[in-house]
């Protein structure tokens, strides 16, 4: 086997997970919805701050505690994660059966780029909710998340000799 083909191969594995991690993740939250815009509400309306020990600082004016924007945040993530999901399955669809990483390749960084969007919006949201002081783990998943998208892109379009 030579190199090119070993790369295509770790490219191929690398975009059919991400496409199938993106399939669950969508998947996961349409199935539950109404348990991911809880979430994301006790998010926004920062009521893991209030929890014993609460803890009383200036950002808790930030609080919105309405279910229907809460409902609207999850609907935005929820929109950027199908459009990434369509894009990624067509960039693999492309690049499979067609045999050109040349046409997958805009398809994939659309995937790339609707993923860094919602991961960007978990995290700004969060960070605007102070979701740091009591959520660090989600925070650092969002993080990670985002070095993941980002990996990705540069395995997709770095030249390789």
């Amino acid at each position: 086997m030579d190199t090119h083909a070993s790369l295509m191969i770790f490219q191929i594995v690398c975009f059919l997970g991400f496409s199938l991690w993106l399939s669950i993740a969508l998947i996961n939250n349409l199935h539950a919805f109404s348990s991911s815009v809880a979430a994301v509400g006790a998010t926004m309306a920062m009521a893991p701050l209030r929890q014993p020990p609460a803890i009383d600082f200036p950002l808790l004016r930030r609080a919105l505690t309405s279910p229907a924007l809460h409902r609207l945040a999850m609907i935005v993530v929820v929109l950027l994660q199908a459009l990434a999901v369509l894009a990624a399955w067509t960039g693999c669809y492309h690049w499979l059966l067609g045999g050109e990483l040349e046409a997958a390749r805009p398809w994939l960084n659309l995937a790339l780029s609707a993923a860094l969007g919602f991961l960007f919006a978990m995290l700004l949201g969060g960070l605007w909710f102070g979701y740091w002081i009591r959520q660090e783990a989600l925070q650092l998943t969002h993080l990670v998340l985002v070095v993941w998208v980002l990996l990705n892109f540069l395995v997709l379009n770095l030249r390789w000799s």
